[in-house]
């Protein structure tokens, strides 16, 4: 017999036992995201290479280790996305979207990074991800912020903290990137081998550091919010009154960057203390220039993306899991005839009752089988079609999850009778 193939390494089936709490989400989060006027687009799962080292930065773990990037049969160089926000912009930029329009957009689809895998980081992870193109802020930055607290109590999670910064303008971030050289220059011996290799490419990569080793010497850095430009301290000021105004609560962390170059201005976290070491569920932030940077045209922007697979986990740490779907009927026949007769009316049944679940018995089977796959189905009623029964014109019907008694209804009837009991 030959060997069985495996899943890749970090690349998960989802079940139908655990598919509808994902529906679950999906479902709030669109009707949330809707609420706020937000559109969905749909982008494609692979790009040109070179758009995701002129986006997230050719210093990030992400483009120098984590990328799963292949030359074609063309010859070019292509990369499953390992985030979302660069391929909406290019959308933006080569559909001719912009040029002075503003643009909320949302999506949800699988990225790709190799990573080591571990509960809540996986090589193929989900995501929501939303973009406000062409909004200048503070205003945006709140309403977003105060949108993803409202995706979290619409679905019922409640271990989660937000945690705000300010980048600042490019201009304030390069100097304070000066100070932060000369600052771990003077302590290179305590730099460990990757912080070493950041620190002429990006020394505020360091900053995103975990290793224990490190977290006094970061600790002790200069600090970016106390190098900002007014015009930034003034945007900043505006994101913590409006986020008060409103009633979302924050924490400032001055140490948080964020992993990717693009960000500017405003940068958020949402992290949680359920997670164990994976405690970031949902991260954003402010990218006025990327759209530059992308061969557009200069687009003030903002978004965040929300990790699916870390979300559900916590909705069912929180007891809000939902239950997939089960069907509301399910037929069960016995004999050639009743068979073909169940099928006929299996299909009416679907017409009549659009949006109710119709299962038919398939594969034969004596009738204790059958009801033994109607209860294993979920199924509320359960409809019984024999020779005895077809020769009266009748159905008995049987619910399965209460204790009511059997009774008998005429086919012709069936409909808006299961419509009654339902």
């Amino acid at each position: 017999m030959s060997k069985q193939i495996q899943p890749v390494r970090g690349m998960n089936d989802v079940l139908p036992a655990e598919i509808g709490a994902w529906q679950h989400l999906e479902r709030v989060g669109r009707a949330v995201f809707e609420a706020y006027g937000y559109e969905e687009v749909r982008v494609p799962i692979v790009e040109h290479t070179q758009l995701f080292q002129r986006s997230i930065g050719e210093h990030t773990d992400i483009v120098e280790k984590e990328m799963y990037t292949f030359q074609d049969l063309g010859g070019d160089s292509l990369t499953l996305r390992p985030e979302a926000t660069a391929g909406i912009a290019r959308a933006a930029i080569s559909n001719g979207l912009l040029r002075g329009a503003r643009h909320k957009f949302w999506c949800l689809g699988p990225m790709f990074r190799h990573e080591r895998p571990q509960k809540g980081r996986y090589r193929q992870f989900y995501q929501f991800d939303l973009e406000a193109l062409g909004f200048a802020g503070p205003d945006v930055d709140i309403e977003l912020i105060a949108l993803s607290a409202r995706l979290w109590r619409a679905l019922g999670i409640t271990r989660v903290r937000l945690m705000i910064n300010s980048l600042g303008t490019v201009a304030a971030r390069a100097s304070y990137r000066e100070r932060l050289q000369q600052y771990f220059r003077a302590h290179e011996s305590e730099l460990d081998a990757d912080s070493r290799r950041r620190l002429d490419g990006n020394a505020l990569r360091i900053l995103d550091s975990k290793q224990p080793a490190m977290r006094a010497l970061i600790e002790a850095a200069p600090l970016l919010t106390e190098h900002l430009d007014p015009e930034s301290q003034a945007h900043f000021a505006g994101l913590r009154a409006g986020l008060d105004a409103v009633g979302v609560a924050y924490e400032v962390n001055p140490r948080l960057v964020r992993g990717l170059d693009y960000y500017s201005r405003t940068v958020f976290e949402w992290v949680t203390d359920a997670l164990g070491a994976q405690d970031a569920v949902c991260s954003g932030g402010r990218y006025d220039g990327l759209i530059t940077q992308l061969g557009g045209e200069a687009t003030p922007a903002i978004g965040f993306a929300m990790g699916i697979e870390r979300t559900v986990e916590l909705m069912n740490q929180a007891g809000n899991a939902v239950p997939g779907v089960a069907p509301d009927i399910y037929i069960v026949a016995s004999g050639e005839r009743s068979e073909r007769e169940a099928m006929r009316l299996a299909e009416q049944l679907r017409d009549a009752l659009p949006g109710r679940g119709v299962l038919l018995n398939l594969g034969g089977g004596n009738f204790k089988t059958q009801f033994r796959r109607a209860d294993r189905s979920g199924a509320r009623l359960a409809l019984i079609l024999g020779d005895a029964e077809l020769d009266r014109g009748v159905a008995a019907v049987k619910p399965l999850r209460r204790d009511d008694g059997q009774i008998e209804c005429p086919l012709h009837e069936l409909p808006a009778r299961i419509a009654a009991l339902l």
